[in-house]
């Protein structure tokens, strides 16, 4: 059985996370996947670190932060990153995933989210123009050959946002032009979709496409999420075989 880890501080009335677990059930059952997923409480995964590397197939960085464990977050996004690991991070999840590669790729050590640290002098992550918690808004994919563009086979989409912080527009020539690229963004040219290149699936949205999903349609970065998980596992245990 391939295993899911959702990394985040699960709360039964938060709408995002419900609408988590909802939205992998319908993707694995759409696409007849052997999925299983599971919460991973983030003061968990510095501890637990050896485990949870070994025991999930992929990641979903959760909505929901702040985290109870910032540094355990960064962690696991940092080894999903380095290690090829499938990963998708939306809202909350996004933003920390700019934070990691700001830190570890691009060497601006004290990159900060202004929601923790709001003071700091490098916001990666700043409060945005307009508060989109709630809203849905329109978002361009801007590459026609990037893994959103392919996923959605469509130039534009309308997704829901829970959030009020998203990528300090500072920094985003610096991060696309290091790989971690902008493939879709808002009217005002905003950050909203980036993926990494030369990597499974490193996707980050500041959507969150789980509540747009249903039984009849699973929401299709969700299901991709899923398929490309499955589809890195069976290689991974190929070449296992091959070597021995």
């Amino acid at each position: 059985m391939i295993k899911l880890g959702i990394m985040g501080d699960y709360v039964a009335t938060n709408s995002t996370h419900t609408a988590t677990n909802q939205a992998f059930e319908h993707a694995v059952k759409n696409g007849n996947l052997p999925i299983a997923w599971e919460w991973v409480d983030t003061a968990r995964i510095e501890p637990e670190f050896e485990r949870i590397t070994q025991t999930y197939h992929g990641f979903l960085i959760a909505p929901g932060s702040p985290y109870k464990s910032m540094q355990g977050v960064l962690k696991i996004i940092e080894y999903a990153r380095v290690n090829k690991v499938p990963t998708l991070g939306t809202c909350g999840g996004f933003q920390h995933m700019v934070i990691e590669f700001a830190r570890n790729v691009l060497s601006i050590t004290d990159a900060e989210h202004a929601e923790t640290n709001p003071y700091a002098s490098q916001l990666v992550i700043n409060p945005l123009s307009c508060s989109l918690k709630g809203a849905p808004l329109e978002i361009e994919i801007t590459d026609d050959y990037s893994l959103a563009a392919l996923i959605f086979k469509t130039s534009t989409i309308t997704e829901n946002y829970y959030c009020n912080f998203g990528l300090n527009p500072e920094y985003q020539q610096q991060l696309h032009e290091a790989g971690f690229k902008i493939t879709g963004s808002d009217v005002h040219k905003e950050a909203r979709i980036m993926e990494l290149e030369n990597h499974p699936f490193f996707l980050a949205t500041l959507f969150v496409p789980q509540v747009n999903s249903t039984h009849e349609k699973p929401h299709p970065i969700i299901k991709a999420f899923c398929t490309v998980t499955e589809q890195h596992s069976k290689n991974d245990n190929d070449n296992k075989i091959s070597a021995a």
